[in-house]
C-alpha cells in the first residue's frame, strides 16, 4: 500500500502549515483553551474562507469534495498546532451524519451552511453512563402528535456551547437490540427546554452538558429512519474517529519533536542531556509513538477511500495506538523536559491536556480493542 502525499494532499499540507504558523502559535493556543468559550470566531472565519469546513462535503452541497486522506492530512497540521476549532463536531461527524442519514431535501437544507462555516453543529451522543455503544444511549424521545418529546442529558459534548444545532441521538423504543430503538434529531439550541453548560476541569477542547428539558420537535427534525440511526450514527463516528487519529498523530509527533530539541539544547554538566541514555530512552519512546500513530491512521484511511470492507477495523486500530501513544508521548516528553514542561506558556501542557481529553473522545484503547474483537471474529 502506497501511503505516499499525492501532489494535492502536500499542497493541503504546505497550506495548512503556512496557515497554522500565522493563526496558531502557541501563545494564541493557550490564549483560546483559557477564553470561556474555547473558541476563536476569528479563527473560525478564516479556515471558512479558505474552505476547510467543507472539505470532505459534496460540492452540490456547497463542498469540495475532497477524500478523507486530504482531511486527514490537513487534521495531522492541526494536531501539531494544538489548534481548537468546531471542525470536527460540525464538519466531520455531524456533516456524515447527514450525509448518511438525511433525505435529500434535509441535506441541501443543513450541508451548505456547515460548509460554509455559517452554521456549526454538535453531535450529542454521550450521557451519564459514558460510552461510545448503542446501549448508552438513553435519552428519552417520545412520540407526541406529529412530532416528539425529548427528554435528559447529554454529557462531554465537544462544542455545543458555541454550535448552533445540536444532533441528538435518543431512544425512540426499548425493544428489540440496543443498535435498535435509536433515532438521530436536529434540534435547535434555543429551542426552550435546551440548556448548555460548559462543564470545567483539566481538559482540552471544551465538553457541555446539554439538558433537554421536555423539548418538543418536529416531525421534520428526524433524521434518518425513526428507530433505525445507529448505523448512520457509526458510520459518522468512524470518520471521526480515524480523522481525530490524523490530529492526534500530529500532536503525537509534536511533542516527539520538542524532546528531540530540548534534549539537544538542554545543558548538563557540560554536555547536552540528550547524550544520556536515559533521556534518550524517553526520546525514542515518543519517536515510536509518533511513527506508529501516523502510519496506521494512515493506512486506515486510505482504506476508507477505497471503501474496503475491513476499514472498520483499521479504524479501531489506528484509534486504539493514538489513545496510548499520544499521552505516553507527552508523558515522554515531560521526563525529557522535567520543570520547564509544566509552565503553560512553554507550550507542552496544550498538547498533553488534549492528550488526556482525546485518548477516550470517540473510544478509548480498550473500547476499540473489543470493538476489533468483535468485528474480526464475523
Amino acid at each position: 500500500m502506497d501511503l505516499a502525499l499525492t501532489e494535492m494532499q502536500t499542497l493541503i499540507q504546505n497550506l495548512a502549515k503556512e496557515f497554522m504558523e500565522g493563526e496558531m502559535p502557541k501563545d494564541k493556543v493557550l490564549e483560546i483553551d483559557d477564553s470561556p468559550s474555547g473558541f476563536s470566531e476569528e479563527v473560525w472565519r478564516k479556515m471558512c474562507e479558505i474552505g476547510w469546513a467543507g472539505m470532505t462535503i459534496p460540492e452540490e452541497y456547497g463542498g469540495s469534495g475532497n477524500s478523507f486522506t486530504d482531511l486527514g492530512v490537513l487534521y495531522e497540521v492541526m494536531g501539531y498546532y494544538a489548534c481548537p476549532s468546531p471542525h470536527l463536531s460540525s464538519s466531520v461527524i455531524c456533516a456524515q451524519a447527514i450525509m448518511e442519514a438525511g433525505s435529500d431535501d434535509q441535506k441541501k437544507a443543513l450541508l451548505p451552511g456547515i460548509a460554509s462555516g455559517q452554521q456549526i453543529f454538535a453531535f450529542a451522543l454521550t450521557e451519564p453512563e459514558y460510552g461510545w455503544e448503542p446501549a448508552q444511549v438513553q435519552l428519552k424521545a417520545a412520540k407526541q402528535g406529529d412530532g416528539f418529546v425529548l427528554d435528559g442529558t447529554k454529557l462531554f459534548v465537544p462544542d455545543a456551547n458555541v454550535a448552533d444545532q445540536l444532533l441528538v441521538a435518543a431512544r425512540t423504543s426499548q425493544s428489540g437490540s440496543p443498535d435498535q430503538g435509536i433515532t438521530l434529531f436536529v434540534v435547535d439550541k434555543n429551542s426552550q427546554g435546551v440548556s448548555v453548560r460548559v462543564q470545567t476541569g483539566w481538559i482540552g477542547p471544551k465538553v457541555c452538558e446539554v439538558t433537554l428539558d421536555n423539548v418538543m420537535v418536529s416531525q421534520s427534525a428526524v433524521l434518518g429512519p425513526v428507530d433505525g440511526a445507529w448505523p448512520a450514527i457509526e458510520k459518522a463516528l468512524d470518520i471521526g474517529t480515524v480523522v481525530l487519529s490524523a490530529y492526534m498523530a500530529g500532536g503525537t509527533q509534536r511533542v516527539h519533536e520538542m524532546s528531540l530539541e530540548y534534549s539537544q539544547t538542554r545543558m548538563a554538566f557540560g554536555v547536552p542531556i540528550g547524550t544520556f541514555q536515559r533521556v534518550q530512552d524517553h526520546v525514542i519512546e515518543s519517536l515510536t509513538q509518533a511513527d506508529a500513530a501516523k502510519w496506521a491512521t494512515y493506512e486506515a484511511l486510505s482504506q476508507v477511500d477505497e471503501g474496503q470492507a475491513d476499514a472498520r477495523v483499521s479504524i479501531s486500530m489506528a484509534k486504539a495506538i493514538a489513545s496510548v501513544g499520544f499521552p505516553l508521548a507527552c508523558d515522554e516528553s515531560h521526563h525529557v523536559h522535567a520543570g520547564i514542561g509544566t509552565d503553560l506558556e512553554y507550550g507542552l501542557t496544550q498538547f498533553t491536556k488534549r492528550a488526556r481529553t482525546l485518548q477516550h473522545y470517540l473510544g478509548d484503547a480498550v473500547h476499540h480493542k473489543a470493538r476489533m474483537a468483535r468485528l474480526l471474529q464475523k
